[in-house]
């Protein structure tokens, strides 16, 4: 999967436990109808590479959809998910406006199709 858009924020690498963990956060505003700002982050070796982005850079993130399951000392079991990126590349301003045009085009398209759906409805 991937995501595109503007870089908002960029952490810096946190650690975590005795064994080293390593975290690094950001968040990408997406270009579309509905702008969203999506949390992601690089784990251990890759938290890296991030150091040639700045805030603002307009970018491509290709991303996993992690989940766990955790067990608290109560005995409830709890799930967490998580947005982990693996590759970020730069992208130039018109490749976002590519990409936002293609968006916009597929949401217009949908319109249309709901348009022509008769209405049956009594009312």
């Amino acid at each position: 999967m991937e995501i595109s858009g503007n870089i908002k924020w960029i952490d810096s690498v946190k650690t975590y436990g005795s064994n080293g963990f390593r975290k690094r956060e950001f968040v990408v505003t997406t270009s579309e109808q509905y702008p969203q700002n999506i949390i992601i982050e690089f784990v251990q070796d890759k938290c890296e590479l991030l150091d040639s982005f700045e805030v603002n850079d307009i970018v491509k993130v290709n991303i996993n959809l992690r989940g766990r399951e955790w067990v608290n000392p109560e005995g409830e079991t709890k799930y967490f998910n998580s947005i982990q990126a693996w590759r970020i590349e730069k992208l130039g301003d018109d490749t976002i406006s590519e990409i936002s045009s293609t968006l916009d085009n597929n949401f217009e398209k949908s319109d249309d199709a709901d348009n022509e759906v008769e209405d049956d409805l009594p009312f």
